[in-house]
C-alpha cells in the first residue's frame, strides 16, 4: 500500500497531465484589450463631461468614476460582467468596474439569505480587504507625510 506522499505525488502528476495548459499570450492580449477598452470608455465619458457638459477636470473625473462604477454594477446585475471576466481576466478586474463587480456579486449571491445576514454580512467579502488595506496604507502614508513635513 503506497504511503500518503506517494499518493499525493501521483495525484499531482495526473492533475498536471489532464489540466488544460493556458495560452498565456492570448490571455494577456485579452486582458490588455478589455482593460484598455474600459479605460478608453472612461476617457470618452470624461471628455464628454469636460468639453460638452462644461465640468471642471476634478468634477468630471468624479462623475466618470461614478458612471464607471454604475456600469460595472449594472453589467454584474445583468449577469454580463462574469462573462467578460472569464475572457478578459485581470483586464476586467483591475479597473474601477471590477471593484463594482466585487461588491455587487456577493450582494446578489447572498440576497436569498436576507438583507441583514445575507447582503449586509457578505457584501464586502471580496472588496472588504481592498478597502481595509487601502485605508490603512493611506493612513500610513499620511503619517509619514505629516512627520516629514513635505
Amino acid at each position: 500500500m503506497p504511503n500518503i506522499n506517494e499518493q499525493k505525488k501521483a495525484y499531482q502528476k495526473l492533475v498536471d497531465q489532464t489540466s488544460p495548459k493556458p495560452n498565456l499570450f492570448k490571455n494577456c492580449l485579452w486582458a490588455f484589450g478589455v482593460g484598455g477598452l474600459i479605460c478608453c470608455i472612461g476617457q470618452v465619458i470624461n471628455d464628454v463631461l469636460m468639453y460638452n457638459a462644461g465640468l471642471s477636470k476634478d468634477t468630471a473625473a468624479t462623475f466618470t468614476s461614478i458612471i464607471l462604477v454604475f456600469l460595472g454594477a449594472l453589467l454584474t446585475g445583468l449577469d454580463l460582467y462574469d462573462s467578460i471576466g472569464k475572457k478578459a481576466g485581470a483586464g476586467s478586474v483591475v479597473p474601477i468596474t471590477g471593484f463594482a463587480n466585487s461588491v455587487v456579486s456577493p450582494a446578489i449571491e447572498y440576497k436569498k439569505e436576507g438583507y441583514v445576514f445575507g447582503v449586509g454580512a457578505k457584501i464586502f467579502t471580496i472588496a472588504g480587504p481592498v478597502i481595509l488595506y487601502g485605508v490603512l496604507s493611506s493612513v500610513i502614508v499620511g503619517l509619514i507625510y505629516f512627520m516629514v513635513g513635505v
